[in-house]
């Protein structure tokens, strides 16, 4: 007995509600390299809208792969111009076929040779992904590579010792011992409570020109406005 397309789909799971397939982080070291990741980068677009970032949320791209329990979960992935909304999961058949645009993996002696070698061919091949970066956080090792092509090319460090990124607009590098992201003119992307604390010293310092500058007033007898 024949089926329509239609019936055909109806009998399918909804992909929206599928779980993430969860995995643990290798330490503490890389779990809090993850969080400065999503947290410096969602305090920079703040205002955006049109972009997804998965953190360790597991990628579902066929139904194949979802019957056969093959999961691929980078540590961190960017997807543009899609929105912002919470995911279970990110479903490629849900999401108008999108792939992630930049994909960074945080290395560990368990996931390395996965990560350099299966999941790179993966991301190059099957994912068409444009950036993919690995870290690691214990030995500081930082690779990254764009699509050109078919194939990925290694991305050339600046005389900076920077990679860019050119779906992110920004550059990728190491400070204090961590990756972090830095604008084209080489200033660091700040975290949430380091822009605050910035913004908290420049307040400051406009208080203390503010009364340097009544002194100086009074000094020379004039009273300052209020």
């Amino acid at each position: 007995m024949s089926i329509t397309a239609e019936q055909l789909e109806a009998l399918m799971p909804d992909g929206s509600q599928v779980e993430s397939e969860y995995t643990e982080m290798e330490s503490t070291l890389h779990y809090l390299q993850l969080a400065l990741l999503v947290s410096c980068l969602d305090w920079l677009w703040r205002d955006r809208t049109d972009y997804f970032i998965g953190a360790n949320l597991t990628i579902y791209f066929s139904r194949q792969q979802l019957r056969n329990r093959d999961f691929r979960g980078p540590d961190f992935f960017l997807v543009k111009n899609t929105s912002k909304s919470p995911r279970k999961s990110w479903v490629v058949w849900e999401e108008e076929g999108k792939y992630p645009d930049l994909i960074i993996e945080l290395l560990s002696n368990s996931t390395a040779e996965t990560d350099k070698t299966t999941k790179k061919n993966l991301y190059q091949d099957h994912f068409r992904t444009q950036e993919y970066f690995w870290f690691s956080p214990d030995d500081l090792e930082l690779v990254g590579f764009k699509l050109v092509g078919q194939e990925y090319e290694e991305i050339i460090p600046n005389d900076a010792g920077l990679l860019e990124s050119e779906v992110l607009g920004l550059f990728l590098g190491i400070y204090q011992e961590k990756l972090r992201y830095f604008t084209p003119e080489g200033d660091i992307v700040p975290t949430p409570e380091e822009a605050a604390l910035q913004a908290q010293n420049r307040a400051n310092e406009a208080q203390n020109r503010a009364e340097r500058l009544a002194e100086q007033l009074r000094s020379l007898g004039i009273e300052p406005m209020e």
